[in-house]
């Protein structure tokens, strides 16, 4: 029997070219040993509990991907991965033939659907999430079943979520009394202003925040229910976007249609864990003294996979 037929899985979102960055930072060593912020994640969501491993990436990454990261890990793991692309001609989707770019984190997941059959956590390749956020995510997903639509977002403070190099996207959450997700927005410049996080408005102006909101990193636990409706919405975004080049389906997007549409309630888990991730060149050095620190700390080996 296979052991792992019952676990949850994670979904690593890992197509993204990294334009800010300038590199496939999916790639970059951080740790010690060589390790990728990748692999962290792995780890951690396998002492939690989850079963298997399944990446999105690009069908241009595939053979780098299986060398220096499917290739590194232990043969026990239970790994897949899918493709994500910008040609949508195997669907009823109609686009735009000069677009050049895939459509964003909402139809990073739907390219799954057919490799996911348990409740999973999804995740961005580039992020450092720690470990007791990966624990709160499996103990959500071991109450519910295959055919619930109660979600969970696991939810970071703003402020611990800045880069000191430039904007970074984020989805903004509205909770209500009883912990529960009412709207989620993706503000997609937000950055430090006199040692504050302002962000970018509809109009072009910069607003203020405090910095104690909770936001989305991408970390949402859900059941296989999810794919037949983001479906949905994704067709209709695609319809009514096919001519804007550069606009993308984002998660939090299709989180928040959901929940106004009341076909999904999103329980908010707040997690302790101090985010941090790659999103310009510039954080590469803090993000390895960071794991560094951890792994002095006694919470990661000095060689992930033994």
């Amino acid at each position: 029997m296979d052991k792992n037929k019952h676990k949850p899985t994670l979904l690593i979102l890992a197509a993204g070219l990294g334009s800010r960055y300038e590199s496939l930072k999916q790639i970059d060593k951080i740790g010690p040993s060589g390790e990728r912020i990748i692999d962290y994640s792995v780890y951690d969501a396998l002492r939690a509990g989850f079963g298997k491993i399944v990446y999105v990436i690009r069908k241009s990454f595939e053979e780098e991907f299986k060398e220096v990261i499917l290739d590194e890990l232990p043969s026990s793991i239970e790994t897949d991965y899918v493709f994500q692309e910008v040609d949508l001609t195997n669907t009823d989707i109609k686009t735009n033939v000069n677009r050049e770019k895939p459509w964003g984190t909402g139809q990073a997941i739907l390219t799954a659907s057919d490799v996911i059959k348990n409740p999973f956590v999804v995740i961005n390749a580039d992020d450092f999430y720690g470990a007791e956020s990966y624990k709160i995510a499996y103990d959500h997903l071991k109450s519910i079943n295959n055919s619930d639509t109660n979600y969970a977002l696991i939810g970071y403070k703003l402020s611990n979520t800045m880069s000191d190099y430039g904007s970074v996207s984020r989805g903004v959450c509205s909770i209500d009394e009883n912990e529960f997700l009412t709207s989620v927005i993706e503000r997609t410049e937000i950055k430090k202003e006199n040692d504050h996080p302002v962000y970018k408005d509809d109009y072009g102006n910069w607003q203020n925040l405090t910095g104690s909101e909770i936001v989305s990193m991408n970390m949402f636990a859900f059941t296989p229910t999810i794919f037949s409706m983001t479906e949905k919405l994704f067709s209709i975004f695609v319809q009514n976007n096919k001519d804007n080049l550069k606009t993308e389906f984002y998660l939090p997007y299709a989180v928040d249609e959901l929940i106004k549409q009341k076909q999904v309630n999103v329980e908010v888990l707040n997690t302790n864990e101090q985010w941090f991730g790659l999103t310009y060149k510039e954080d590469k050095e803090i993000v390895r003294a960071k794991i560094l620190e951890l792994v002095n700390q006694g919470r990661y080996p000095e060689k992930l996979w033994m």
